[in-house]
C-alpha cells in the first residue's frame, strides 16, 4: 500500500499542568488545538506554534479532560452524552466543524475512538454506532480491539501522516491499523514506557508533541511513524 509522503514533521516535549500526560488535557486537528479553560497563555501560543494550529478554549461536560472525553478529525468532533448543549454550540461556532453527541452510555469516548482524515478505529464497546461516527467525521469506521484492549482511542494515535500502535500489538493488528487508517503504523511507548499512547502524545499532521518524559528511543521511533 501506498501512503502520502508528509513534510517535515518535528516533535516537541511538552507538560501540561506539571505533568508528562498531555493528551489529558490538550485534542487537535489540523486547524484547532482544544485547550482547557484558563490554561497559561503563553503554553497555549507555544502550542499553537508548534502544532500551527488555532487555540480553542474549550470544556466538556464541565471538565477540562478534553482528550478522552473528544474524538476530532478534520472533519467533526463527537462528544459524550454528559456534553452540556452550550458546550457543543460553542464548539460549532468556533470550529464550524460537525459537532455530535455520540450515542452511547460510556463518557470517555476518546479513549475507545481512533481517528484520522482516511478512518476511524471504535471499539467493541461502542458496537452500533459505527454509522453515526462515520457521519459526524466523514470516514469509515470499524470495530477493533488493539492487543486484547477494547479501549481502541488509547492504544493508536493517528494522524494523516503516520499512527502509533500500543507495543503488543500483533503484525496482524498492526497491518489492520495502517490499513484502515490509509498510513503507516508501528508500535510504540511513551513517557518512558507507558504504553496507553493518547495519554501522551498531541498530534497532528504539522507536528508532534509528547510528553516530558519521552525518552530518546521514543523519539526516533516517533520520527520514523510520523515521519519527521
Amino acid at each position: 500500500m501506498a501512503f502520502n509522503q508528509s513534510l517535515y514533521v518535528a516533535i516537541y516535549r511538552f507538560t501540561v499542568y506539571k505533568s508528562p500526560n498531555i493528551g489529558i488535557f490538550i485534542r487537535a486537528n489540523d486547524k484547532f488545538v482544544l485547550l482547557p479553560h484558563g490554561f497559561a497563555d503563553t503554553k497555549s501560543e507555544k502550542l499553537a506554534e508548534y502544532l500551527q494550529a488555532k487555540e480553542v478554549y474549550a470544556s466538556v461536560a464541565g471538565t477540562r479532560l478534553l482528550g478522552p472525553m473528544t474524538v476530532m478529525n478534520n472533519n467533526g468532533i463527537l462528544l459524550p452524552p454528559i456534553a452540556s448543549d452550550e458546550e457543543i454550540q460553542f464548539l460549532r461556532e468556533a470550529t464550524h466543524l460537525n459537532v455530535e453527541r455520540l450515542k452511547t452510555k460510556f463518557t470517555a469516548i476518546g479513549n475507545l475512538i481512533a481517528a484520522n482524515d482516511n478512518g476511524a478505529l471504535v471499539s467493541p464497546l461502542l458496537e452500533g454506532t459505527e454509522k453515526q461516527i462515520g457521519d459526524v467525521l466523514g470516514v469509515p469506521a470499524q470495530q477493533m480491539s488493539v492487543a486484547g484492549f477494547v479501549q481502541t482511542g488509547s492504544m493508536v494515535v493517528a494522524t494523516n501522516s503516520g499512527a502509533g500502535v500500543h507495543p503488543k500489538a500483533t503484525e496482524d493488528e498492526i497491518k489492520a491499523v495502517s490499513e484502515a487508517l490509509q498510513v503507516q503504523a508501528d508500535a510504540l511507548t511513551i513517557n518512558g514506557g507507558i504504553p496507553f499512547l493518547s495519554s501522551g502524545i498531541v498530534a497532528n499532521t504539522a507536528n508532534v508533541v509528547v510528553g516530558s518524559l519521552t525518552s530518546g528511543p521514543e523519539l526516533i521511533m516517533l520520527s520514523r511513524i510520523f515521519q519527521a
